[in-house]
């Protein structure tokens, strides 16, 4: 339990994109403990980066986590071309001595999701709508392991790793505080090549699309990973501008019921029961979202399915997005009728290499072969977001004009809670606090202007 409350004392949360709450996440006993190498999505290079350059400290968080679940075995799974960070991980793990396997993957698409994850190295389904635990499994992303390690040493979550790439004049991974801005991001980065651009916050195919005249707005959470500057006339930033209302016309004029996107899908293929060739079907023929669409609530968001599938460029993934919202707002959950498949060898047969995905994409030009240099960078303004994490917003302990230093508890959540704790990243002055605490560096005790 002293473990435990480190973890959340520290306010770790899944590093990977979801942000559960770690200390809950470890609260139980299974049979397997899975460390995520495989970077769910191309392009990124930043659990590379943890796994040849912190495999010593990764290796302890491994220790620390795996025994907190009492794991029988612990599998540490990552893509077989990672030949570098493998023999950093191997080394390290024989000075714990550590009982621990390899599972090595192909370079397939989308490799680090969790819950495909899940089956490669253990050949059972999540059950849809699940989680890892109902199959005796836990899944860390390796952040999330690193920052463990750091919890057992006290100190708190108030740097992160990330990837900035693309349309930027020297692709870097920063080590950078909570809450900096995007913009400085792509500044440390050596700018931006382009005048008008969009960014990509998280990887190519499932992170979040922001214009340019938004990246002084929005900071850095814990979750982040990836910034990707492109045109904005891509393919990428078009798809996603689409509205509603030509989605649904493209849909209905366009879509032919050939099945591709649900034939591809990697949860139909590990037995869940989304077919998003049907879901295209009925909204199609009516706007209504009402229970007959519940298998959407299931979709990961992966894309295969628009961006790769789809022989008519429509889109099954947007869609989904908005039908699982309106899903949610109506309050319906999903309840598993049972009608997935039961034969999972068409898997084999129908799994996406990660080169060909890419291509689809058009990010070819942005994959820079060599390993990204770190360079860290410190900030005077910080807008850290009360809310980083899957669960319940922390509550603000600290008031506007008050002096915070870095690593001081300014946001909390109970113990029980599905949340975690928020750490102030630099020395300042708190300046706001509404969803967001703004805090603004200070020089010899004069309070900023």
């Amino acid at each position: 339990m002293e473990e435990l409350r480190k973890i959340y004392n520290a306010g770790v949360v899944g590093a990977g994109g979801a942000g559960f709450p770690t200390h809950k996440k470890l609260s139980t006993r299974v049979e397997y403990f899975i460390i995520n190498g495989a970077e769910c999505e191309p392009l990124l290079q930043t659990d590379k980066h943890i796994m040849r350059e912190k495999a010593d400290e990764l290796m302890l968080g491994i220790e620390k986590a795996a025994g907190l679940v009492q794991a029988d075995r612990i599998v540490f799974a990552l893509k077989k071309k990672y030949s570098d960070e493998t023999y950093h991980l191997k080394k390290a793990a024989e000075k714990l001595n550590m009982n621990m396997e390899f599972f090595f993957m192909d370079s397939i698409y989308p490799a680090g999701d969790e819950q495909i994850l899940v089956f490669e190295v253990t050949g059972r389904t999540v059950p849809p709508g699940g989680i890892p635990m109902q199959v005796g499994a836990v899944v860390s992303n390796v952040g999330t392991l690193l920052n463990i390690y750091y919890a057992m040493e006290d100190k708190p979550v108030i740097r992160k790793y990330v990837s900035v790439l693309g349309e930027v004049n020297d692709p870097v991974i920063l080590d950078v505080p909570i809450g900096i801005s995007v913009r400085e991001c792509i500044s440390a980065a050596g700018g931006s090549k382009l005048d008008s651009f969009h960014v990509i916050l998280g990887g190519p195919v499932m992170g979040k699309i922001i214009a340019a005249e938004e990246i002084d707005k929005r900071g850095i959470t814990k979750t982040d990973g990836g910034i990707i500057v492109v045109p904005s006339d891509h393919h990428l930033i078009r798809k996603n501008a689409l509205s509603l209302r030509h989605m649904i016309n493209q849909t209905r004029s366009a879509c032919i019921q050939c099945s591709y996107c649900t034939d591809m899908c990697p949860r139909y293929l590990i037995g869940h029961p989304l077919r998003p060739h049907k879901i295209m079907r009925k909204i199609g023929y009516s706007e209504e979202i009402d229970e007959s669409f519940i298998d959407s609530l299931i979709c990961c968001e992966c894309g295969i399915c628009e961006l790769y599938a789809c022989p008519m460029g429509i889109s099954p993934r947007l869609v989904n997005v908005y039908v699982k919202k309106k899903l949610r707002e109506k309050g319906i959950r999903f309840q598993d009728n049972g009608s997935g498949i039961k034969d999972l060898s068409l898997r084999e047969h129908r799994k996406i290499p990660a080169a060909r995905m890419f291509s689809r994409i058009d990010m070819n030009k942005y994959d820079v072969k060599r390993p990204l240099e770190l360079k860290r960078v410190d900030t005077d303004t910080v807008s850290i977001s009360l809310k980083q994490h899957i669960g319940k917003a922390a509550s603000p302990l600290v008031n506007a004009g008050d002096r915070v230093y870095a690593g001081q508890l300014i946001a909390s959540v109970d113990f029980e809670d599905v949340g975690a704790n928020i750490h102030g990243s630099i020395d300042g002055t708190v300046m706001k606090i509404d969803d967001f605490i703004i805090i603004q560096k200070t020089s010899n005790g004069v309070m900023p202007c």
